[in-house]
């Protein structure tokens, strides 16, 4: 039963993740279906890979953190080579950005995992306590900037660097909890195992790499207003 809420919440969270940046992006028609298209391929390779099983695999370099980070080096290589990439999420408004952020209350999946002896270890304990506090904190935040656009620097980047910090932990103990990996510290046998499966692998591989760009574009956003500050 938890598979199959777990399934259809994830599932929207994607889904509302990509069509609200899609479509506040100033881009045309043609560039934004270009986008969809591009998504859309990369969500299905992670689901494909995941109905493989290949997530479980006990290999020197997991796959899981091959695809939690590859979107997020793309992004970054993207935005450094192209000026038109950077203009583009940069203009991602942050309270939509820190408002999607709010979705990430849905780590507490992994403490329903937990109760279920399908997570053990420091893992679902970080992830899903640090998921909750940031998608929490998001709330008001969120409502912050929207009353006041310029303000809440300093929040913003005590919120951004605890979000990126939270989703870092979480992967890596995630990967060092994996029963059998040759990367396996923590866990015992049960350990990260759940999160290498559908649907819950679908969170490292597809909504961490969204979330950990969100944080980028924060920082880079942060920097952007400092260094206009300090010309003014």
């Amino acid at each position: 039963m938890l598979d199959l809420i777990g399934t259809t919440v994830l599932t929207a969270a994607i889904a509302v993740n990509l069509n609200a940046t899609i479509v506040t992006m100033p881009l045309s028609s043609v560039q934004k279906l270009t986008g969809v298209a591009i998504a859309g391929l990369w969500i299905g390779l992670a689901i494909a890979l995941g109905t493989t099983g290949i997530y479980a695999s006990a290999t020197p370099v997991p796959a899981v953190g091959v695809m939690a980070g590859l979107p997020v080096v793309a992004a970054g290589v993207a935005a450094l080579l192209s000026r038109k990439v950077r203009e583009v999420l940069l203009a991602l408004p942050v309270n939509l950005l820190v408002g999607l952020n709010v979705m990430r209350i849905l780590g507490g999946f992994f403490l329903l995992l937990t109760l279920q002896n399908r997570l053990s270890g420091p893992f679902p304990q970080s992830a899903g306590w640090g998921d909750i506090i940031v998608g929490l904190t998001a709330i008001p935040l969120t409502l912050a900037i929207a009353r006041n656009p310029g303000g809440h620097r300093g929040a913003l980047f005590a919120w951004n660097l605890l979000g990126t910090l939270d989703l870092i932990s979480a992967v890596t103990l995630g990967i060092i909890s994996a029963p059998g990996s040759p990367l396996q510290l923590l866990g015992g046998t049960i350990g990260s195992t759940a999160v290498w499966m559908l649907p819950w692998s679908n969170i490292p591989t597809l909504l961490v790499p969204f979330y950990l760009v969100t944080h980028g574009i924060f920082f880079a956003k942060l920097a952007g207003a400092g260094r206009e500050a300090a010309v003014a």
